[in-house]
């Protein structure tokens, strides 16, 4: 049995996890786990339906593209997982979703404004956009990268949502929360004109949730 089974399991039962959500379709999207003493990434690997997938079907590598483990190729995004974990150390788990009314804000390009208290705890404040790059590419990555500055989630141009976290857990949570917000941004935009958490009141919860 592998050594990395643990970590295996987790990307798989997360994974599926946002496919029920609903925060991916088909094929879409691809979730890792990192273990920085280890240095090796668990990832899914690319074009697998989520009704078959297993853990044996998560994929273990180095964050330079040695395979370690895995008989099928990792995701065509593993580059840019691979750059949210050389350029934050903090982040060990990383989701990429393509759900659906936050992805309609990227291709729009538009962020998601600081609409609801719950996005500062969750999300660290407004969702940003992260410029568009090309799939598959490190540069995808380094957009991201400057998009997370001071946050925990963000939409890519033209793409999708990317989320992390220290734990699998939590970033699969904040990528939930940042559809949640897509869609009340989205409804309350048809009955009328959003308006921003205040000022004062942003400034109060941000030091509540020590955000400064």
């Amino acid at each position: 049995m592998s050594k990395y089974i643990e970590m295996k399991k987790e990307v798989q039962r997360i994974a599926v996890k946002s496919y029920n959500q609903g925060l991916v379709a088909g094929t879409s999207g691809n979730v890792s786990l990192y273990n920085s003493e280890e240095q090796v990434m668990a990832i899914t690997a690319t074009n697998l339906d989520y009704g078959v997938m297993t853990p044996e079907d998560v994929v273990i590598m180095s964050l330079d593209g040695k395979q370690f483990e895995g008989e099928l190729k990792p995701s065509s995004e593993w580059l840019m997982h691979a750059e949210v974990y050389k350029q934050k150390p903090e982040v060990k788990a990383v989701i990429h979703t393509h759900s659906p009314r936050a992805t309609s804000f990227a291709v729009v390009h538009e962020r998601i404004p600081l609409v609801l208290v719950e996005m500062l705890p969750f999300i660290g404040g407004d969702i940003p956009l992260a410029k568009f790059a090309l799939p598959a590419t490190v540069e995808l990555g380094l957009s991201a990268v400057e998009a997370l500055k001071d946050r925990n989630a963000c939409l890519l141009e033209n793409h999708g949502v990317l989320a992390v976290g220290t734990t699998l857990e939590q970033a699969y949570l904040r990528a939930v929360y940042v559809e949640d917000a897509a869609t009340i941004y989205h409804f309350a935009r048809q009955v009328g004109h959003p308006k921003l958490v205040p000022h004062d009141a942003e400034e109060t919860l941000k030091v509540r949730y020590n955000l400064k």
